[in-house]
């Protein structure tokens, strides 16, 4: 027979994290992530590899230590805007040139 389970209030919510990361917590380097100094070009590029898919863990953990969040959010909303325009536009352009018909 198994153990019971404990009690909902005991167990943390779905989706969270069980244990809290000390070793970046007592670093310090999450104290004000808006104040960090990431250019804005290194912020485009580091979104454009996310929409790509393709990025290494090297390259992640730099740009969390660099980048700005709130560029990044910026930023990611303004590459799927980008995006669906684009998306938008072919469609467009393939149903007005009569090949879809």
């Amino acid at each position: 027979m198994s153990a019971p389970r404990p009690a909902k209030a005991d167990r943390p919510p779905r989706g969270s994290s069980k244990v809290a990361k000390p070793h970046l917590l007592e670093s310090g380097e999450f104290e004000n992530p808006a104040a960090r100094k990431g250019s804005w070009l290194q912020t485009v590029r580091a979104v454009g590899w996310s929409f790509f898919g393709v990025r290494r863990s090297a390259d992640y953990a730099q740009d969390v230590a660099k980048l700005n969040p709130v560029h990044v959010v910026i930023a990611g909303i303004f590459g799927a805007a980008l995006f669906v325009a684009a998306l938008v536009l072919l469609v467009k352009w393939v149903l007005g040139s009569g090949v879809a018909s």
